[in-house]
């Protein structure tokens, strides 16, 4: 997270998909120019609205506080917050809200900030648009994207916003149990926050957090949840595997961005997983441990030059975690066998796609083929 300017111009706009990261920048910077400016004249504008009639309503009360002079202190803070109008939805595209936002920004253009500032927090902007490029030109504009498991570096990410908020706490946190909150929580910034917060209460004057108090306290979410699928395939545990499958799918009905292809492309990450750490062990790059640190230290020897570019063969471009956690797996089955299981999925993926038939059924055929009987012996 960027840290907060004491010289940050105004206006400033500080917006993104990660709501919790925009909101909790915008408090920073807000709490700061109070701090700065003193006096008691501050105002927040909630500018969540649901319709272009409240929006023209939010903008016209931004207006005259922008214009009204503070009594106390040197200068004044205005928040427009949560602001829901400045991106594609139907309100922004209203032409009374379009053309009042333009005209706001021609006013920005001429306005004297000395004394007054300007904090907008918002989701989603279109930055085609007129208003969005006078505050990028006059001010300053801060980003946050938000986190998506179709992000390769998701978890990367996310353990750095962890150990962030860790660091503010006085907390450490092991890299095993690092790991394991990441994998139970998630590309969800609002709610890692949240079970850090639990397992800063719960470890009390401890300062360290270990992987059981996140086996303890923490949630598992329906993203980390996904994850149970590969896992049962990974342990070969067909019963368990058809019934997180079953569980799966019912959740599906209820999520539209879920599907049978989403849940066979984790199936499919799992046995890649699975394949490239058994050409690692075969090459003697590295060897079986349970400790999560010397793995790790396993990878860091692991001679880069020897890999693919494409990251989807680079076995160093997946996640430490998922590998430790992948590698008693691997063992489960032969090499023969993965590959297999690679072919099966390929044909599940044609299935899905050009037939007719349920895709639970095919989903459920295909696992069964490859997490039941043994047509080899694992090594």
């Amino acid at each position: 997270m960027p840290p907060a300017s004491k010289s940050a111009k105004s206006p400033v706009l500080i917006c993104g998909d990660d709501d919790f990261a925009v909101q909790q920048r915008a408090r920073e910077i807000h709490r700061q120019w109070c701090d700065e400016l003193g006096g008691m004249d501050h105002e927040i504008l909630d500018a969540g609205v649901a319709n272009s009639g409240e929006a023209l309503k939010v903008l016209a009360r931004l207006r005259e506080a922008l214009q009204t002079l503070p009594f106390f202190g040197s200068g004044k803070a205005v928040w427009l917050k949560n602001c829901n109008f400045l991106g594609d939805e139907r309100t922004a595209s209203t032409q009374a809200v379009t053309e009042t936002l333009a005209e706001l920004a021609q006013e920005f253009k001429d306005f004297p900030w000395g004394s007054v500032r300007l904090l907008i927090s918002a989701g989603k902007v279109d930055k085609r648009k007129v208003f969005y490029k006078a505050i990028d030109k006059l001010g300053a504009v801060e980003s946050f994207a938000g986190l998506s498991v179709d992000d390769r570096d998701w978890m990367a990410r996310a353990e750095t916003i962890a150990l962030e908020a860790l660091r503010e706490r006085g907390k450490k946190i092991s890299d095993e149990a690092l790991a394991e909150l990441i994998s139970n929580v998630g590309p969800h910034t609002r709610q890692l926050n949240s079970e850090i917060e639990k397992l800063t209460l719960f470890v009390g004057t401890r300062p360290e957090i270990e992987v059981g108090d996140v086996a303890a306290i923490c949630t598992r979410n329906k993203s980390a949840r996904a994850f149970s699928l590969g896992d049962a395939l990974g342990d070969r545990d067909l019963p368990r595997l058809l019934r997180t499958l079953d569980e799966e799918l019912w959740e599906m009905k209820f999520d539209n961005q879920k599907s049978e292809i989403g849940l066979l492309y984790g199936l499919i990450g799992k046995v890649r997983a699975m394949i490239l750490l058994k050409e690692m062990l075969r090459e003697g790059w590295i060897k079986p441990d349970s400790d999560y640190n010397r793995f790790k230290a396993q990878l860091e020897r692991v001679p880069a030059a020897q890999l693919p570019e494409d990251k989807r063969f680079n076995p160093l471009s997946i996640n430490p975690y998922v590998l430790f956690k992948a590698l008693p797996q691997a063992r489960r089955y032969s090499q023969q066998e993965l590959i297999r299981a690679m072919d099966l999925l390929l044909q599940c993926n044609r299935r899905l796609i050009s037939s007719g038939l349920d895709g639970a059924l095919i989903l459920q055929q295909t696992l069964v083929q490859i997490a039941g009987t043994k047509t080899s012996v694992a090594q």
